[in-house]
């Protein structure tokens, strides 16, 4: 039962056909490829829009061997990516620049409008690949590429324990809302709320006494700041082609970048 769960735990997630060839790689491939994807897309001026397709070419060739389709895309971009585009949409009407365009009671600048291009093109890059990692990558591979990349050991400690300890937070309140339920709670004006507030106190002291708790378990077993891992992270000639896709971006960067 423990190592279902605990499978299940490591699974969330990732999408898509797990046995994939991108599935596959390593997940420092994968976290260096998608970053790389993104920086090359948010340096790149909209002149050099080439980058731009061959950004998102890759990307729809990665999306495609990892059997990630546009629904399973479309439902993770949709948490951020209608927020950053309804903020860049004033940027044509504040933003001067060029020629303005009547569009009714509404006169956009040329500049903005191209700004506004630019900043959707590049969050969209931007979001697809962070969904391709999180849907090809578990949270816990990501974490150990970080570590293995020499990230900052606090940062990737702390990232962990939230991702471990979250689910056990959200089963606490489940109980607790339950709980509420079964006392026949229906709040109706602002009064009944208080509840909630000793709800939340009551969930934070449980969380930091689970804390100590878990703590000094791991320093009863020999904790020594350090993740124990049973699988070795190797580098295969499938993880260079992977790479050698980002390398064939960047110079189409440097080459738009020259020419410009």
């Amino acid at each position: 039962m423990s190592l279902g769960c605990a499978h299940q735990l490591h699974a969330t997630g990732v999408a898509g056909d797990p046995t994939s060839p991108i599935h596959r790689l390593d997940p420092r491939a994968k976290l260096i490829g998608f970053a790389g994807i993104t920086v090359v897309a948010v340096t790149t001026p909209l002149d050099a829009w080439p980058a731009y397709v061959a950004c998102a070419a890759a990307l729809i060739a990665v999306a495609a061997l990892a059997g990630v389709g546009p629904r399973t895309i479309w439902t993770r971009a949709r948490l951020i990516l209608p927020l950053v585009l309804s903020v860049a949409a004033f940027v044509p009407f504040v933003r001067h620049g060029g020629e303005t365009i009547e569009l009714g009671p509404l006169t956009p600048s040329e500049a903005g409008l191209a700004t506004f291009v630019t900043v959707t093109v590049k969050a969209t890059l931007g979001t697809i690949s962070a969904v391709l990692l999180g849907a090809t990558t578990s949270f816990p591979d990501v974490l150990h590429a970080l570590e293995r990349l020499r990230a900052p050991r606090l940062f990737v400690l702390i990232a962990a324990f939230m991702y471990r300890y979250l689910f056990v937070i959200m089963d606490e309140a489940r109980r607790m809302r339950a709980a509420l339920a079964a006392r026949a709670y229906r709040p109706r004006h602002a009064l009944h709320a208080s509840a909630l507030g000793r709800v939340a106190s009551a969930m934070f002291l449980r969380s930091y006494e689970r804390g100590e708790r878990v703590h000094l378990a791991m320093l009863a077993r020999g904790w020594r700041q350090t993740m124990p891992r049973l699988d070795v992270l190797v580098l295969r000639r499938a993880d260079a082609m992977f790479l050698a896709v980002l390398a064939a971006l960047i110079s189409l960067r440097v080459l738009a970048e020259v020419a410009a």
